[in-house]
Order: C-alpha cells, then structure tokens, then sequence
C-alpha cells in the first residue's frame, strides 16, 4: 500500500484495462472510473467510485488514464460533450494508454495543453497476461517531467518502462513492436506448419527451437498455442489489424515500403474473412493452414 496516495482516473475497464485498473485500487489508490460496457465485478466490488461519464472522472481524478480500443475511441472519450477535457482543471495529467495514431496523438496532446494540462502516450506491450501480472512493457512519449510523477504509478502496472521521447514517440514505438510481434508469429507459423507438414513432430521441434537462437517469446507462448491450437483471445486479430493499419498508414504517409507487414496483414485479412476476428492473433497460423490445405495437428502422409 502506498503511503501517498493518488486520485487517479481510469477509464476503459476491458481485458487490459480491468487488471491494469486492479493494480493501482490495490496499491491503495484512490480510483474514479468509468467504461461503456459492463462494469466488471472485480472493480465493481472494490473501493473505486463510478463515475458516469468521462467528465466525472475527470473533475474528480488529478491523474486520469485511458485504455480504450482506437484512435476514434479516444477522442471521443476526450473531447466529446461529456469527455474527459470538459472536466479538466489546470495542472491535471491525461496518460492515454491506448494503442493509436502517433498523428491523432500530438493533436491531441495539444488540445490538452491548451486547457493548461500535460499529456502523456503510454502504450503497453504484454498482453492480458502482462496486464493481470503487472509486467507490461510500457513506452512513454511526452514531457520528461510529467513522466517522472507518473513513473511509481507506471510501476505497479509494468516492469519495462521507457521513456522513448517527445508526444507520439510512445505510439510510434508500440507500433513498432506490433510490426516485429506480427512478424514473428509468421515467421513461427510458417516453421510449424513446414515441420509438421514434413512428418516431423511439432511439439518437438518448437521445444528444440527454444534453446537456440530462434528462440522467442512468440516461439514460447504462441508457438504453443499453434501446437495446441487454443486460440481463445488473449490479443485479438482485429486488434492486431488496426495496430499494422497504423503501421502501414504511416509507411504511406512517409514513402516507405514495408512488404512484410502488409504481407501479415494480408494473413489477418484472410482468418477475418473465415470469421476469425476474435481469434487470438497467434491464430495467423489457419490462413496458412489453408494455402497449405494442411494442418499442424495433422500427421503427413
């Protein structure tokens, strides 16, 4: 339990959000919320006060921290009648924790400071596992300042946590990270499906890659997944493709070629088509699969 507590904001109580939100109640914080859905029960049953709109939050919370789905969700929970921004007083802090445009972000962030407030992008990297363990990576952008009275509360959520630069770099960063997670699960796709299309055994071959210099953490907890095949959400593949939209968006908009990351996009295309949304993206795997017309469970024949 801290011995100086925060009013703090948090708003988007979903997979990420819920656990993150968990942490600092437990850290003794005191926390206003509020989310579009259900309130979750773990939340709901704790010390946090509800709040009915982002508004609310924010007149009450000095720190007010958003972890919402895309880059229209956060506006809207900023700078609609009843957003957070209609709440703010001078000297509060907004932590968007969102994964969004790097663009919509500085935009943002200068919106916020003209009501006398600082902005920080804070985008997180972990997954669900990473949240309800409280060891996301997280990479910051914005003033060094405000990120230094942010950082204990930054700590009770992750274990990695970067300053990477100015407003926007934090985006910038995670989506960076989403164009090496998406590459790498191909890439680990694409070695199962060829192991096990080659007779050998899967299982065994991901468990020899683990001690050597393919080794990964995609290779480790999604690499298994592929063997098992459980790909209940713990990051879902329509998330993943508006993370790789953000990537090739700003390719576009800076002239750069970035073959194999519309290449995994095209893979996440192909397992929405065949309704697989919602499916974990490690789950890339069944789009090769089916130009395979073979599966990694499947013994060769």
């Amino acid at each position: 339990m801290t011995d100086h507590p925060f009013k703090l904001g948090f708003i988007g109580l979903g997979t990420m959000g819920t656990p993150m939100a968990g942490h600092l109640i437990h850290a003794g914080h005191q926390l206003f919320v509020h989310t579009l859905g259900k309130m979750p029960d773990t939340i709901a049953g704790s010390r946090a006060t509800q709040c009915l709109s982002g508004r609310g939050v924010a007149e009450r919370a000095d720190i007010v921290f958003l972890m919402v789905p895309d880059t229209p969700d956060v506006e809207k929970a900023l700078f609609s009648d009843e957003g957070v921004a209609a709440g703010l007083s001078k000297g509060k802090i907004v932590v968007d924790m969102s994964s969004i445009s790097p663009i919509a972000t500085k935009d943002y962030a200068r919106r916020i400071r003209e009501i006398g407030c600082e902005y920080l992008d804070a985008p997180v990297s972990g997954g669900e596992v990473g949240a309800k363990n409280a060891t996301l990576s997280i990479m910051v952008g914005g003033d060094a300042g405000t990120f230094e009275r942010v950082r204990p509360l930054f700590e009770l959520m992750g274990k990695n946590i970067t300053r990477v630069g100015g407003v926007g770099d934090g985006q910038t960063a995670k989506v960076a990270n989403q164009i090496i997670v998406a590459l790498n699960i191909e890439a680990v796709a694409e070695a199962l499906l060829f192991a096990a299309r080659a007779g050998a055994d899967p299982a065994k071959v991901r468990q020899a890659l683990m001690g050597g210099f393919a080794s990964s953490k995609v290779l480790e907890v999604h690499g298994e997944r592929m063997v098992k095949r459980t790909f209940e959400p713990g990051f879902r593949i329509e998330l993943h493709q508006k993370d790789l939209n953000l990537a090739l968006g700003s390719a576009r908009a800076l002239g750069l070629s970035l073959p194999n990351t519309a290449t995994a996009q095209e893979l996440f295309n192909a397992c929405a088509a065949h309704g697989g949304k919602g499916w974990d993206h490690s789950a890339m795997l069944r789009a090769l699969e089916q130009l395979a017309n073979f599966e990694v469970g499947q013994r060769a024949v």
